[in-house]
């Protein structure tokens, strides 16, 4: 849904970066796979595809916070 974004806290060696990744346009969505040592946010389309991945080492992401649309706290609507 457009709005919703993910939050990711890596562990850089000298510190720490945070990245963010959202979904840009209506019908598009952030997906979150995580595997034994990659962690993977898409953006993806209705249909699937994806349009913009971001992959993190397991091992080096500190946080990983899921904000979805229409929610300015971080909590679910309602």
């Amino acid at each position: 849904m457009k709005g919703d974004r993910v939050e990711i806290v890596v562990d850089t060696g000298s510190g720490v970066s945070t990245y963010e990744i959202t979904a840009t346009k209506a019908g598009r969505r952030v997906e979150i796979n995580t595997t034994r040592n990659l962690t993977e946010v898409v953006e993806v389309t209705r249909s699937g595809t994806p349009v913009r991945t971001a992959r993190f080492i397991t091992t080096r992401v500190i946080a990983l916070v899921e904000h979805p649309a229409g929610s300015s706290d971080g909590s679910a609507p309602g």
